[in-house]
């Protein structure tokens, strides 16, 4: 048996650390690639994209915003 290790669960909420905005996203679902790579697919409004867990965290990085 496989077991996955994934950091965020679908309904998380996070930020995009690149986001100078810091606008909140949800996690909607997730992909674990054979190599166990796993790619975090994330909504904020009606924007879909997809991320690696280090791009996401669950604290604002205050520092990006003016």
């Amino acid at each position: 048996m496989t077991v996955i290790d994934n950091k965020y669960e679908i309904g998380d909420r996070v930020d995009l650390v690149s986001d100078p905005d810091q606008l909140l996203r949800v996690v909607t679902s997730f992909h674990v690639y054979k190599a166990g790579e796993i790619m975090y697919n994330v909504a904020c409004g009606e924007r879909h994209s997809e991320h690696y867990e280090f791009e996401l965290s669950t604290e604002k990085d205050l520092t990006l915003s003016d």
